[in-house]
């Protein structure tokens, strides 16, 4: 009896506080609202929603705070309207209508979430572990607190507007540290002009920060704490989007907060400790040259040390030299001489490392001489821009018309520390060549106590560079002292060799800033080459002990590889101890910033990855069958997939790829190379590679395109498979769709999505004679009626603990039994 009665009170105990508290995240009709003594609780205990009274106000606001820090709000509901210090008896309820209501005493109500429609009892508001409180009626999410009023942005907050309607939601700092009530400053997309984010001070601008192109994804890395940031903007059915992300360290919390002064400051806190503060990471604006237009009109601000530099544009004056000289610069600088319109009286002088002004008009995608050309036949326009695209390819064409404000050198600054190109309509004579680069484009006209001294490198074109030709028995690299970029001629390949100043110039001596990623072999970083435009530069680790020979391979590969889904080899540089790649640069990045990301994978609908897939497939066709050499890839994988502007993807990344034979089927290594998640069974277990190794990663990177999860991270609760095991569960249940990712089941074609599952599934047969070979995968996926889908067996890594295959399906190795060295890299954000 005594047992019984142990067990019962534990029973209790449990569905009193666990199941209790598991429903205290959620307010629902019929539960108690909260009170003063009442409060809401994620269910991972990060954040905590209730009344609270700031600092040594009486004044009391319902909020949401970090559960286990002391004082940090990140949102307030009723900042215009604060309790009154006698009024104890408010509560925060769901109301009749679906609506969430903040009453008072009296229960009049003082803050409500106003949403019309009405959801009566399907209506539930929760807190997550995020900070967002959430109102959903059934399953619809019709109002969060992250689209709210707060002064803080949140890891998986978005920034968002929409340009038809002008609706957004904005950042609104406190009025100070004491009280939540709005104060003068707030942050958001520019709801007018051009897609970027402006901190208003009394709705005049204050800060601003660069032009934002669609796809967009910037890094920023903090070394001293292992910690990173990531920024990324894209735009969908006239709205623009920009969202705040960080590396998900458990042990760290991240936050953004706009302060009472207008500083939008990046804070971390390390977890679990009490005594331990916000540290700033960063924060803007950090000087005057991040304060909107600091030097007016035509002006140009570049920060020197701790001193802001103002100067006029070449070609330009001050409009007043007496307030210039006592350091008033708002008046900004005039034309010296006036432009004449005609058709050889103007020319355009081209600025680097610019932050672009405000208030540009986008005038579609073209290529840069049509971009060009657009302008100067305006007699209005003033400058043009051509985004981040290489003169040879169409990108998004930005016109200027007016006095051009808001002008940095060198930009660093909070978002997005990267600089441009701006091409500035002068006069002719202004200009002391005709090529228009006229150096950096500043004049002498600086305040007192700085002297502008600009260099033309000239002798860099007399540097010692290198030519490298492609020989029947590898590449030989030869000195030259004729030019910065050389032909490497082969057949009718040519390979241009650029000397590593042109290199370090282009990234601003690889500037963080600039940097887009980092692979196996080294980081890559974008750049300007006058030779090419924008381009992506991968740079060889000197610390990696394969590098010399996958370097070569790459050399070698690319430069013979010419189709449109496949990365285009520019160039390359063998200098000193460097070896540097130069590729076309793609602005939409890779495939796995869009795919694996939340916000990233609305712009991932059914025709855009089924594009995708078919493009990879023809890709892989091309290497296996059709190229000059036939090539075995042997890392494809989300991240080695590019994207360009029209989402067409480009594969990349030929450091681990073997030329085959053409009557070839099969080799050996004792290498193993690849990315876990992606590698056949034969490869892991024999080092056995060929032409199916390629076929069994492209069905894994099929499956994750249409599941949007990936592989080598999918662990699924209940059933503990991988993401190959859960495609092959529920297409033995004929439950296909429930393998299907949720962002596209309103706009799949359910034909296509079963057939791509299905070759999928084929792809990843655990013995390679299974797998179809890449011209049936592409005839498959095409629904050729003359290419019937063979049967499908049980695939490779069903299980997650086991390989799931027997080592004694695959012939033995004819050398010893050796254990392979293997060499596998893990997936990490980039």
């Amino acid at each position: 009896m005594g047992s019984y009665v142990v067990v019962l009170a534990f029973l209790c105990f449990f569905c009193c506080n666990v199941i209790g508290a598991s429903k205290d995240n959620c307010l629902r009709h019929g539960h108690p609202p909260v009170t003063r003594n009442r409060t809401l609780v994620s269910a991972g205990g990060n954040f905590a929603l209730g009344f609270f009274r700031p600092g040594n106000s009486s004044y009391s606001f319902l909020g949401i705070w970090y559960n286990t820090i002391n004082n940090t709000v990140i949102w307030v509901a009723n900042r215009e309207s604060p309790l009154p210090p006698q009024d104890s008896e408010a509560v925060f309820t769901l109301g009749d209508d679906g609506n969430l209501l903040l009453l008072d005493g009296e229960r009049n109500a003082i803050w409500s979430t106003n949403i019309s429609g009405g959801g009566g009892n399907s209506s539930f508001a929760q807190l997550r572990d995020t900070g967002d409180l959430i109102l959903k009626q059934g399953e619809s999410r019709v109002w969060e607190s992250f689209n709210g009023d707060s002064d803080s942005l949140m890891p998986e907050m978005r920034l968002m507007v929409n340009k038809k309607t002008g609706k957004r939601n904005v950042i609104r700092c406190w009025s100070s540290s004491d009280d939540p009530r709005p104060g003068k400053f707030s942050l958001g997309m520019d709801p007018k002009g051009s897609p970027q984010i402006l901190i208003w001070k009394e709705d005049v601008p204050y800060s601003r920060s660069n032009l934002f192109q669609d796809g967009f994804v910037y890094y920023r890395y903090f070394p001293e704490l292992g910690y990173s940031a990531s920024y990324s903007f894209a735009t969908k059915n006239h709205k623009e989007y920009l969202s705040y992300g960080y590396n998900n360290d458990i042990s760290y919390h991240p936050r953004a907060i706009l302060t009472p002064t207008g500083h939008l400051q990046l804070m971390l806190r390390q977890k679990g400790r009490r005594d331990n503060k916000w540290v700033i990471l960063w924060q803007v604006p950090s000087t005057k040259c991040d304060l909107y237009s600091h030097c007016g009109s035509f002006g140009v601000c570049e920060q020197h040390g701790s001193h802001s530099v103002c100067s006029c544009l070449k070609g330009f004056k001050p409009k007043s030299q007496k307030d210039w000289d006592k350091g008033k610069y708002e008046a900004g600088c005039v034309r010296s001489v006036e432009l004449g319109c005609g058709e050889d009286s103007d020319e355009f002088m081209r600025l680097g490392l610019m932050k672009w002004p405000d208030h540009s008009y986008s005038m579609g995608k073209m290529m840069f001489m049509e971009c060009k050309l657009e302008c100067s036949r305006n007699c209005s326009c003033t400058a043009f821009a051509h985004a981040n695209i290489t003169p040879y390819s169409e990108a998004n064409c930005i016109n200027w018309f007016g006095d051009l404000v808001d002008l940095t050198h060198k930009y660093s600054a909070g978002f997005n520390d990267f600089g441009q190109d701006l091409h500035v309509r002068v006069h002719a004579s202004e200009l002391s060549n005709k090529d228009g680069s006229g150096g950096n484009g500043h004049s002498a006209y600086k305040n007192k106590g700085v002297v502008a001294v600009i260099v033309a490198s000239v002798s860099a074109f007399f540097l010692i560079t290198g030519f490298v030709y492609f020989t029947r028995k590898g590449w030989v690299c030869k000195k030259s002292t004729m030019s910065t970029a050389t032909p490497v001629a082969k057949d009718d390949i040519e390979l241009q060799q650029l000397s590593l100043q042109s290199i370090i110039d282009a990234t601003n001596n690889f500037d963080y800033a600039n940097k887009l990623g980092e692979g196996g072999f080294g980081p890559v970083y974008k750049g300007f080459l006058s030779e090419f435009g924008m381009v992506a530069i991968k740079r060889l680790s000197k610390q990696s002990s394969q590098g010399q020979e996958e370097f070569m391979n790459e050399l070698k590969l690319i430069a013979k590889l010419q189709h449109t889904n496949l990365v285009s080899l520019l160039g390359c540089c063998i200098e000193d101890e460097e070896k540097i790649l130069i590729y076309e640069y793609l602005s939409k990045r890779s495939l796995d910033n869009f795919l694996f990301d939340t916000f990233q994978k609305e712009n991932l609908d059914w025709s855009t990855r089924f594009q995708i897939i078919e493009g990879i497939a023809q890709g892989i066709l091309y290497l296996h069958k059709y190229s000059r050499l036939k090539i075995i890839h042997r890392d494809l994988k989300p991240s080695n997939i590019l994207l360009d502007e029209t989402m067409k993807p480009k594969i990349s990344d030929f450091g681990m790829a073997r030329i085959f034979g053409i009557d070839q089927t099969h080799a050996e290594t004792n290498h193993v190379v690849g990315t876990y998640g992606y590698i056949p069974p034969e490869y892991v277990l024999h080092g056995q590679f060929s032409e199916k190794s390629d076929v069994f990663s492209y069905g894994v990177l099929l499956l994750e395109i249409v599941n949007g999860r990936r592989n080598s991270t999918f662990f699924h609760t209940q059933l503990s498979v991988t993401l190959i095991g859960w495609a092959w569960l529920n297409w033995k249940k004929g439950q296909l769709l429930e393998f299907v990712d949720p962002a596209i089941r309103e706009s799949y074609d359910f034909l296509k999505i079963v057939r791509c599952i299905e070759v999928g599934l084929l792809c990843v047969q655990a013995i390679p004679t299974d797998r179809p070979a890449m011209l049936d995968v592409v005839c498959m996926l095409s629904n050729d009626p003359e290419t019937p889908i063979p049967t499908i067996k049980e695939p490779a890594y069903v299980s997650s603990n086991s390989i799931a295959i027997s080592s004694t399906s695959y012939p033995k190795s004819s050398g010893s039994n050796s254990k392979n060295e293997v060499t596998i890299s893990i997936l990490e954000p980039r």
